[in-house]
């Protein structure tokens, strides 16, 4: 993942703590969604470094229809925004909207926020489009120097945000998914790492591969990690990087190619 750096890392530490007083403000007021995008906009401008006039668009066109705020620098949008007001709980319903915004302008990234809960999201360009959760926040409640305040504002920030800085963040945080650390229980290298463990413990003991992962499967890890898409994506995950890993092992392990000798030419 891209390293923050440090004046990054202070500006978001002591603007985040600013505006809290703001958001428990705003709460009490119980401010309107079109308040809450002013202070959202914002809270982008101070805390993640944007140009607010030049860099920070507000009702965004887009088929009809309007994003509440677009960030975009040279023209290009980094990542749309939808802001509820600021007692609204975040819905499904909300995502969808925001996902769908970025969906129609080939925009991979989304946040949707109330001002105090900050979610970020993936889309994902399959058929039909889809979303994941990739970091979420609660200014309300949260340490202003905590990591989770850190990465959020700080992956966004103006300095820091890039395209494959994006991407190392989501595969990391597929990566440590639940769902991938069940699919690789169950894959062939970890398999085998417990059989040689088994024998260790009881002498003679020799069961097979088939066998330690029924029992797995079938009395370890939830039933809920192994169903689904998300399942399903997991292990693909984990046997690409397998496979990944298995070509570079390989290739580490080649001899050294031999220097060509042409025919030996005698000096008449």
């Amino acid at each position: 993942m891209a390293k923050i750096p440090a004046k990054v890392c202070a500006r978001v530490s002591q603007q985040t703590k600013k505006f809290q007083q703001a958001i428990t403000d705003a709460a009490k007021r119980d401010i309107n969604e079109s308040d809450t995008a002013r202070m959202v906009a914002e809270m982008i401008g101070e805390i993640m470094g944007y140009d607010k006039l030049q860099e920070i668009t507000g009702e965004y066109a887009i088929r009809g229809a309007y994003a509440d705020l677009a960030v975009k620098v040279k023209n290009d949008i980094r990542f749309f925004v939808e802001v509820k007001a600021i007692n609204i709980e975040l819905k499904d319903s909300h995502v969808t909207q925001v996902v769908n915004y970025g969906a129609n302008q080939g925009v991979d990234w989304a946040i949707l926020t109330n001002g105090a809960k900050w979610q970020a999201y993936k889309i994902m360009f399959a058929k039909p489009v889809d979303r994941t959760l990739v970091m979420e926040v609660d200014l309300a409640t949260a340490n202003c120097k905590s990591d989770e305040v850190i990465e959020f504002f700080g992956n966004f920030s103006r300095e820091v945000f890039t395209s494959s800085s994006m991407t190392r963040i989501f595969q990391a945080k597929q990566a440590m998914s639940r769902y991938s650390i069940a699919a690789l229980l169950l894959s062939e290298p970890v398999l085998g790492m417990v059989r040689r463990e088994m024998k260790r413990l009881v002498d003679g003991l020799n069961p097979d591969l088939d066998e330690i992962s029924t029992i797995i499967e079938q009395q370890v890890i939830k039933r809920e990690l192994l169903e689904g898409e998300e399942a399903v994506n997991a292990t693909k995950i984990v046997k690409r990087g397998l496979r990944r890993a298995i070509r570079e092992r390989a290739k580490e392990e080649l001899p050294p190619a031999q220097p060509k000798i042409g025919p030996v030419v005698t000096a008449k």
